[in-house]
């Protein structure tokens, strides 16, 4: 059933008796706010970050533009969004949002989830790993192309849901109504229009805006290991994977070769500026280099093999979050990183899709290539005649070219160096003990994000958490806003008013902040955040040549979107951490995750902020918000 080839090796992960694209047509279209829905959450947001003049002043400008201008712009929003219905009205704007950034996509954008090591241990060799992992996605490839991929649904009610007597019903429902049969059973199928961005893909760089470039036909895979980069076809004629044993022997032949690092390394340009690298990458077309820049682009993805052994959790994120610049190729949809010990991570460009599809990725890949492995320590490679198969790629570099690489290493490394990154486990409990209490676990952790940051800088500030909106058609992603009069209110009680308070007050407090943020979480999932409704409108006002409104020049509008303090969350069987940089200077980038009786948590930081001691308040936070959830005492 998994579709074997001549070799016997499995082609396809599995074979959905439901088409992967089934619910694609029906799905809900993302809900454009109501204006004055939009209006009282972004106030809701802004109270605790204001003083009481401000926030009038940040009122009376929100309600004028909610009565005027700001009428006008979402009616023009809603009627371009009613002649749009087979996108979102975010799509254009959001793609615009990444694509015209100018800043490099390495710290900036790109995130990196780290898959847990095969619970096998012996198979955790760089070579075995990579063989088994580049088989895994090339299968998860196949299977999305022939439309056998399991559908990505979420189940509120598996056990009704989650069954083959639905799928084998479902299927034979109408791909224009098969998202309400699914409705009908608590099951939301969620968009899958980014994954086709997974493979062949990259982001060109190009002068005021970089474009997304995919060549579908292309059957080689990228290799980078040592600075260098290899070419060679994983996909025949027949449009068939290769020999696991070939792909083994490959990767084994570039393993082993003992070229030089490059003096100048290529990857660097993909870690500057976007507008620098544009010109320099016309440079590199003018120069001779067509043929050999066509091969990155339009490779299935990068695989960058790394020769040291990784250290601790630290070294890890670093090295799955930027690495040493040279082995790498940020603009590809995914980097897969394997690192001597065979430690694995991928770090994903941003503008083409978000965490939701990476996810899914990585969860197959990393189930296919523990449960089905497709060689094992006692394999031997094919023996095949590697040195003519694999092609190492052969950049002609001039003088401006390699003063540009010389520039661009300059500039990453001393951005690399500023950066710490820093991480704690919290083992004194987890999702059981909250869901006992009746807390929701995520606003928890987001709670002690703000008792921790008024603990260590005597302030609330812009805080951002990310949502997805992947239940609707194109839909991406929607803000949740974790910082509210709730946790403020809970936070100074906690950290400057502790003898005040009796533990059922300050438990009382916690139940509060949990409601209200299960409550924006919901809205937020359902289409109904202010973000991205508001950036829709600014974006629409900007395209128009409309004067900008009044409400967008208000300090207090840029201040809660400079977000000091920026969260994502996510569990799952195959994802050991994940992070990502601050996305502004004087921030924290903080990636967590809520496990059943512990949590971990990442952080990012440049030197205007302390990232050791934010994680220390943060365990701290956490310390005080279960004994007072246990009953007891702070501090005991």
């Amino acid at each position: 059933r998994r579709g074997y080839c001549s070799a016997g090796a499995a082609q396809y992960l599995h074979r959905s008796v439901v088409p992967t694209m089934h619910y694609q047509k029906s799905l809900p279209r993302l809900p454009v706010p109501k204006l004055e829905d939009t209006i009282r959450r972004y106030l809701n947001a802004q109270k605790p970050l204001l003083d009481d003049d401000q926030f009038r002043k940040t009122e009376e400008l929100a309600h004028n533009f909610e009565k005027g201008i700001g009428r006008e712009l979402h009616e023009q929003l809603v009627a371009q969004d009613n002649q749009n219905k087979h996108t979102s009205y975010i799509t254009g704007p959001w793609f615009d949002m990444y694509l015209k950034a100018r800043e490099p996509v390495v710290l900036n954008f790109n995130a990196f989830m780290s898959f847990n090591p095969d619970p096998k241990s012996e198979y955790n060799d760089q070579l075995i790993r990579a063989t088994n992992m580049t088989v895994s996605a090339i299968r998860f490839m196949k299977t999305f192309r022939a439309g056998y991929l399991e559908p990505e649904v979420f189940h509120l009610n598996p056990e009704k849901s989650d069954t083959q007597l639905f799928k084998n019903i479902i299927r034979f429902v109408p791909p224009s109504i098969s998202w309400f049969g699914a409705y009908m059973v608590n099951a939301y199928p969620l968009d899958m229009s980014q994954y086709f961005r997974l493979f062949n893909s990259t982001r060109l760089p190009k002068l005021n805006r970089d474009e997304l470039y995919t060549d579908e036909k292309a059957k080689h895979l990228l290799v980078l290991r040592n600075g260098n980069f290899y070419v060679f076809d994983v996909i025949d004629r027949d449009g068939n994977m290769l020999k696991p044993s070939e792909i083994q022997a490959h990767f084994k032949y570039i393993l082993s070769d003992n070229s030089a690092a490059p003096a100048f390394p290529l990857g660097y340009l993909s870690s500057e500026n976007r507008d620098t690298w544009a010109l320099l990458r016309k440079n590199l077309l003018d120069n001779g280099n067509e043929e050999a820049l066509q091969k990155v682009d339009s490779a299935l993805f990068c695989l960058s093999l790394d020769d040291f052994p990784v250290k601790d959790f630290a070294h890890l994120s670093h090295t799955m979050l930027h690495g040493d610049g040279a082995n790498r190729w940020y603009d590809k949809s995914f980097n897969l990183i394997i690192t001597k010990d065979g430690t694995a991570g991928i770090n994903f460009e941003h503008s083409w899709g978000d965490g939701v599809a990476v996810l899914r990725f990585q969860n197959e890949v990393f189930k296919d290539s523990t449960k089905a492995a497709a060689v094992s320590p006692q394999s031997q490679p094919a023996s095949v005649d590697s040195s003519r198969v694999v092609q190492k790629l052969d950049f002609k570099l001039n003088d401006a070219l390699k003063a540009g690489i010389t520039k661009a290493k300059q500039k990453f490394d001393a951005t690399v160096e500023s950066l710490s990154l820093n991480l704690i486990q919290f083992h004194k409990g987890g999702k059981d003990l909250l869901k006992q209490k009746k807390v929701s676990p995520d606003a928890v952790a987001q709670l002690a994000f703000q008792m921790a940051f008024l603990r260590q800088y005597n302030q609330t500030v812009a805080t951002y958490e990310s949502c997805s909106t992947a239940a609707f058609k194109h839909g991406r992603t929607e803000t949740i806003r974790p910082a509210s009069v709730h946790t403020k209110k809970c936070s100074e009680a906690f950290v400057r008013e502790l003898s005040k308070h009796s533990t059922e007050e300050l438990q009382k407090l916690v139940a509060e902040c949990s409601k209200y943020h299960s409550r924006l979480t919901k809205e937020a999932a359902m289409g109904q955040g202010f973000d991205r409704h508001l950036f829709g409108l600014h974006h629409l006002a900007l395209s128009k040549g409309i004067a900008l409104p009044d409400f967008y020049q208000d300090q207090a509008y840029a201040r809660i979107n400079h977000n000091i303090i920026s969260t994502s969350t996510l569990v799952s069987p195959a994802v050991q951490l994940g992070g990502f940089g601050p996305v502004v200077p004087d921030g924290f980038g903080v990636g967590y995750q809520v496990h059943d009786d512990w949590i971990g948590c990442s952080v990012s930081s440049y030197p205007t902020r302390n990232g050791k001691e934010f994680l220390q308040c943060i365990h701290k936070s956490l310390e005080d918000i279960f004994n007072v959830l246990k009953g007891g005492k702070i501090g005991s």
